[in-house]
């Protein structure tokens, strides 16, 4: 038990030192800046972005969402289990399995998605210049490109943190998430291989993030403390399961966290489709290697999916 104790302990400070290491690294180097990039130095800054863009593609979809649907789907199960137990009748039954049938599981993640985009709705309604709108302006070569819907004249990065804020608060819910289940594992060797699995993405993940709020121009100050709270989520989760007994959580609990993991997903895939990948793929420069470079973010993300 001292043993299993001490290698999460170990795994707690590795999530929080490669979590900042990872995220300040954009933050803290100038050479990370897009605005004052030219030549090639812009051009590699661009297709960096579109890795980024498909790591971000990679974690709502092979990690996310597939994390958000396994537990809404086993927590179905477990449900249909009890209620087989008390209803007789292959009427009832019958009827059972088809309202079990239903997507529960996409259902909850749209409902995060929607959620956020009428969260964006209502603040370009009340208050146009404080989401920013997704109006992308990017200069090529002296080429100015405006792509996207527009909401009014372009606006500054920095008058739109609305999409960062989301993109910061659904990985800090699965972030948490992450750090309970490191927390609660039974034996060492699964400990070491789930905290692996997790790192090997959360460093690519969350340097993509520190590399966001540069492209967008948060200030230094504002975005090393959005890292630093990032960095203390998978701590925090995993300090959780330490506290919380195995056998003591309750299905209205377990039903409670899957929910959220599901609402944390679709927010998530909605800055990634309506943020992330419009502005990087904006430009009109090396088309072809923007795929790749989304396509090699993505392929990475989905082979460490074998063992997250």
């Amino acid at each position: 038990m001292e043993t299993l104790l001490g290698v999460k302990i170990g795994c707690l400070f590795a999530l929080l030192v490669l979590t900042l290491v990872c995220g300040l690294i954009p933050i803290c180097f100038k050479w990370f800046q897009i605005d004052a990039a030219t030549g090639r130095h812009r051009r590699v800054l661009s297709l960096l972005g579109c890795t980024s863009a498909g790591v971000f593609l990679g974690a709502g979809l092979m990690h996310m969402a597939a994390e958000a649907l396994e537990g809404i789907d086993s927590e179905i199960q477990k449900f249909k289990m009890q209620n087989r137990t008390e209803r007789e009748g292959n009427a009832s039954d019958d009827a059972d399995s088809a309202q079990m049938e239903y997507p529960y599981g996409e259902l909850i993640i749209s409902l995060g998605f929607f959620l956020i985009f009428f969260l964006e709705s209502l603040a370009l309604q009340c208050c146009p210049r404080a989401a920013g709108g997704t109006t992308v302006q990017e200069e090529w070569g002296g080429t100015h490109v405006l792509e996207l819907h527009s909401h009014g004249p372009p606006p500054s990065p920095s008058k739109g943190p609305l999409r960062a804020l989301v993109l910061l608060l659904s990985l800090s819910f699965h972030s948490v998430f992450e750090g309970l289940a490191v927390g609660l594992q039974p034996t060492v060797a699964t400990t070491v291989q789930l905290c692996l699995a997790v790192l090997a993405h959360k460093g690519l993940v969350v340097f993509g993030v520190g590399l966001r709020l540069v492209q967008i121009g948060t200030g230094s100050r504002w975005a090393m403390l959005s890292i630093l709270s990032l960095a203390l989520m998978s701590p925090m989760g995993l300090i959780l399961g330490l506290a919380v007994t195995q056998g003591d959580s309750k299905g209205g609990q377990d039903l409670a966290q899957v929910v959220l993991e599901g609402v944390a997903a679709g927010t998530f895939l909605y800055v990634t489709f309506l943020e992330i990948l419009p502005r990087e793929l904006a430009g009109p420069e090396a088309p072809l290697a923007k795929w790749g470079c989304v396509a090699a973010g993505f392929a990475f993300m989905a082979f460490i999916a074998l063992w997250a």
